[in-house]
């Protein structure tokens, strides 16, 4: 009997519980663009994904875990397209912005995925961690730029984030529609304590790179 490497039967172990998360969170977010998320069940996302009912309690305790993991996955991955983008720009307060606005356009095309985001986003300090933290950085570098400000930048961050989930969660729910996505940006820059000329810099910088 061939002898079976338990090193390599754990990575298989993990590979598979990796594969049917993947499945799940994949079966979730399918249906949250077809409904409301209130309107998916456990049932109905492991008939989508074609795994058993117990499977699903293997990796999240209920509905709102997968849910908030769906959202993690949806920020960190549009995160991540802007990577390549953002690095080319050495300006930290552009950065800024152009993070914000795409995460704004992305809602305005997709409400659906608005609404998971704003959602979990507000509700679990877990999700989008790694694009918080991005924000962070970008924010710590604007402040060490052009100190004082009468902001902390702890405060500054929670200005910017909440600005931005109140935005997704109106788009979602259908009550924003008409207001120009520069006008929310320069709304951001204002809340943090951006002068008009900077403001306006920035604003002429985005128009070019969104």
């Amino acid at each position: 009997m061939a002898k079976i490497d338990p090193i390599r039967r754990a990575q298989i172990g993990q590979e598979k519980r990796a594969r049917t998360r993947a499945q799940l969170i994949g079966a979730a977010s399918s249906l949250f663009a077809k409904r409301a998320i209130e309107g998916v069940t456990v049932d109905d996302v492991v008939t989508e994904a074609g795994v058993a009912k117990g499977t699903f309690y293997v990796h999240f305790d209920d509905l709102q875990a997968l849910t908030a993991a769906v959202a993690d996955e949806l920020i960190e991955t549009l995160d991540e397209f802007l990577q390549p983008q953002r690095r080319s720009i050495s300006d930290p307060l552009t950065r800024v912005a152009l993070g914000c606005y795409t995460f704004i356009e992305k809602a305005r095309e997709d409400r659906a995925w608005a609404n998971v985001v704003a959602r979990m986003a507000s509700s679990d300090a877990s999700v989008g961690k790694v694009a918080r933290s991005r924000l962070l950085e970008d924010l710590r570098l604007v402040f060490a730029k052009t100190p004082p400000r009468e902001l902390s930048l702890e405060l500054a961050l929670e200005v910017v984030l909440g600005i931005v989930l109140q935005v997704l969660t109106a788009i979602g729910q259908g009550r924003i529609s008409a207001v120009d996505n520069k006008e929310i940006i320069a709304l951001i820059l204002r809340a943090i304590g951006i002068g008009n000329s900077e403001a306006k810099s920035v604003l002429s910088r985005l128009q070019k790179l969104a």
